[in-house]
């Protein structure tokens, strides 16, 4: 019997680095490993990155194949700003997707150069995520940090670099950084934040290989390594997506998108206009609250996560760590209409209902971004993540869309994504084709359930008029 040509998918998340050792005809997972990371939230959020590279080689190790692998590939954590001095050691720690001390400086960006130029010239009106804007506060308040700064990276770029030697990244991962374009980085952009477009890796065509593994990691030196992508961008290649297709992912944070024909282009900051990791679009919508959020919410009240009751007329919103969308990064929770009938249960769903309204809002402009292909409001909605499989979760997202939900067999899109792409270099296939063959997305589907328009302009009223609460206008 022939042996399987196996190769690794790796995700590194905010919270932890998971790799998946794969069969790449079959896409049978062989092996796993898991290794958590810790982040910093005295002060903003920010997390080391030697504990990512320690993380993979845990992680790595564990599968069980490290020293069989043919191929290895690495989804990771989108936007955050990873800073090296000249001998590739971090100057400070990372500053993580969901730090938001950079919404000043955003704010700031988007002011000068407008919302409709971002959108038209980078596809994105740039938020307190985005990389630039990261770069920017820490041109600001870390100025001698920024000076010794020799190379500027995302996390998955940092990590393959450190796997071989060779500063690449991908199309999908850095067209989040807000100076992407596919023509290279906007040199507006750059002027404007002082940055000097030698501190950037190249972007590597895609399908191709960033390098050898070096001595050193947790590979066979020589092992090809794929150039790796954003955890978006993973997932959808993990997930075979096609034009069209709706996905919902709820995990820390919570994203809706879908692969585009069309270059994505929203001045209201809803729809980031994302590349994927192929040759197409990746429009995104993301709240930073979503199962985390809810999951404190369950815990203040001393319930489970599933002890939800139907009926009330509370509205929650967990904006536990300000908010993305909509635009209100200083944000915090809100509850309104308490009633004396209101029960424990009643208050845990509206926690739901207020994490799962802005994804399942901003659902129609990112299926709008390819208006021709835009599929049949009765189209399952792909759920993924970790809160995909709870009951609490399902139930609140079929109420709330009106649509049938389709749950995906395979566990870990971001890291199948990731081995996906190894594979690809193995097969010669895109990505996508790999993981279709593999079957990855086949799973039971959820009849839809008659859409709650009185919750959702429940709350969208409350998020209308709560906007100077919160500290700013609110987008829908």
């Amino acid at each position: 019997m022939a042996h399987p040509q196996v190769v690794i998918g790796v995700d590194s998340s905010t919270q932890s680095t998971k790799a998946l050792a794969v069969d790449a005809g079959t896409g049978r997972v062989l092996g796993e490993g898991r290794a958590p990371h810790r982040v910093d939230s005295r002060h903003g959020q920010q997390s080391d990155p030697e504990q990512w590279w320690d993380a993979l080689n845990t992680a790595v190790a564990a599968t069980g194949w490290a020293d069989r692998a043919q191929a290895l590939a690495i989804g990771g954590q989108q936007h955050g700003l990873v800073a090296l001095d000249a001998a590739g050691h971090p100057v400070r720690p990372a500053l993580l997707w969901n730090d938001v001390r950079s919404a000043p400086q955003a704010a700031e960006l988007v002011r000068e150069f407008g919302a409709d130029w971002w959108a038209a010239e980078l596809g994105s009106v740039p938020g307190a995520s985005f990389t630039a804007t990261k770069w920017a506060w820490l041109r600001t308040h870390e100025p001698a940090n920024a000076d010794r700064t020799a190379a500027v990276r995302l996390p998955h770029d940092y990590l393959t670099e450190r796997l071989t030697g060779h500063a690449v990244t991908d199309r999908g991962d850095a067209s989040g950084t807000g100076w992407w374009t596919p023509d290279g980085p906007h040199p507006a952009v750059l002027a404007r934040i002082g940055l000097d477009a030698a501190l950037l890796p190249a972007v590597a065509p895609t399908g191709t290989a960033a390098g050898p593994a070096r001595p050193g990691g947790p590979l066979r030196p020589g092992t090809p390594i794929a150039t790796g992508t954003g955890d978006n961008m993973a997932a959808a290649l993990g997930l075979g997506l096609t034009a069209g297709t709706p996905v919902l992912s709820l995990g820390t944070s919570g994203t809706v998108y879908t692969v585009a024909r069309t270059r994505p282009a929203d001045p209201t900051g809803t729809v980031a206009g994302f590349a994927d990791a192929l040759d197409n679009w990746l429009p995104l919508a993301c709240t930073l609250n979503c199962t985390l959020a809810v999951d404190r919410i369950a815990a203040l009240l001393g319930r489970d996560r599933e002890a939800v009751e139907p009926g009330g007329t509370a509205v929650l919103l967990p904006y536990l760590d300000g908010e993305r969308t909509p635009a209100l990064p200083h944000a915090s929770g809100l509850l309104h209409g308490l009633r004396h009938d209101t029960t424990a249960g009643q208050l845990l769903q509206a926690a739901y209902d207020g994490a799962a309204h802005s994804l399942l809002a901003a659902l129609d402009d990112v299926l709008a971004v390819d208006a021709p292909t835009r599929p049949d409001p009765a189209q399952p909605l792909l759920l993924i993540g970790g809160g995909a499989r709870g009951r609490a979760w399902q139930d609140t997202v079929r109420r709330l869309s009106g649509r049938p939900v389709q749950l995906p067999a395979a566990r870990e899109p971001v890291a199948l994504g990731a081995a996906a792409q190894a594979a690809a270099l193995l097969t010669g296939e895109p990505a996508d084709a790999v993981a279709r063959r593999w079957g990855t997305a086949d799973g039971p589907v959820l009849p839809a359930l008659e859409r709650d328009d009185a919750a959702l302009e429940r709350i969208a009223t409350t998020i209308s008029q709560a906007a100077a609460l919160q500290g700013g206008g609110a987008q829908q």
